[in-house]
């Protein structure tokens, strides 16, 4: 079995190396062109997971991989990495931060792993736990990677209770703020109050992404049901009241809860 993965492994070099010498397109590309193309494949990625479509996870993930090999071939071309420096290097991390497997140190959960990750990353020279979170990221996904990096070293609630007093204390203060129509600090404390949810989600086990994002996928579907429905009964939906879309949309949810 292992053979047979790193035959196919070897398979995908081969013809990365073929494509970047024959390929006009392949040859041209370089790893800025690159990004962007990466970025809408781990997106349609996320999608596959969250429609439980194996059959797309697997040929997102080859999409995925097929990048990560341009990335070190191009890397090899100048000299500066190759794919096994790549992989002999995430093997070292790996190594490096699981003492618990590969040294002498004991572990009593997850949260102990975790916490002597964020610890060893900071005596590999980080100046702060929360240097490894990217500053693209989108806001959603980067308020749960500061949330869980600050809870790797201890600065957490010790309760949901304690967390949802914060977000009802968020909720009042941003309520002052809209009644005082101060635009400016409206949105600072919409900001802290979004926060403040994230880390709710995070105590009732929710991932906030995913969460909303299935959430997205239930709007499209209801309002797509909507539209057409009411095209069906020779109906626009810019001439209908709201009090008319809501018939329909009301029947939307026996189909898409």
């Amino acid at each position: 079995m292992m053979q047979e993965k790193l035959k196919a492994f070897e398979r995908l070099l081969t013809i990365m190396d073929e494509l970047r010498e024959k390929c006009p397109w392949d040859k041209k590309q370089t790893m800025e062109s690159l990004r962007h193309l990466t970025i809408e494949e781990t997106y349609e990625l996320t999608d596959a997971i969250l429609d439980s479509d194996m059959e797309e996870i697997k040929k997102e993930l080859g999409d995925l991989m097929l990048h990560l090999v341009f990335y070190a071939k191009i890397g090899s071309e100048t000299s500066d990495f190759d794919m096994a420096d790549v992989l002999n290097g995430v093997c070292e991390k790996l190594i490096h931060r699981h003492p618990h497997i590969y040294g002498d140190v004991t572990v009593k959960d997850e949260e102990e792993v975790k916490a002597n990750w964020e610890k060893l990353k900071l005596k590999e020279g980080k100046k702060s736990v929360l240097e490894g979170v990217p500053k693209s990221l989108p806001a959603l996904i980067k308020c749960i990677r500061i949330q869980d990096k600050a809870r790797g070293v201890g600065f957490d609630w010790d309760n949901k209770e304690q967390v949802w007093e914060k977000v009802v204390e968020e909720m009042d203060e941003l309520k002052e703020e809209v009644d005082a129509q101060n635009q400016e600090r409206i949105e600072a404390e919409y900001g802290d109050l979004l926060f403040a949810v994230v880390n709710y989600g995070r105590f009732l086990n929710i991932n906030p992404e995913d969460a909303l994002e299935k959430t997205n996928k239930k709007f499209i579907n209801r309002f797509q049901y909507l539209e057409k429905e009411t095209k069906k009964d020779g109906k626009i939906l810019s001439d209908m009241t709201l009090e008319e879309m809501d018939i329909y949309w009301n029947a939307s949810k026996k189909f898409y809860e």
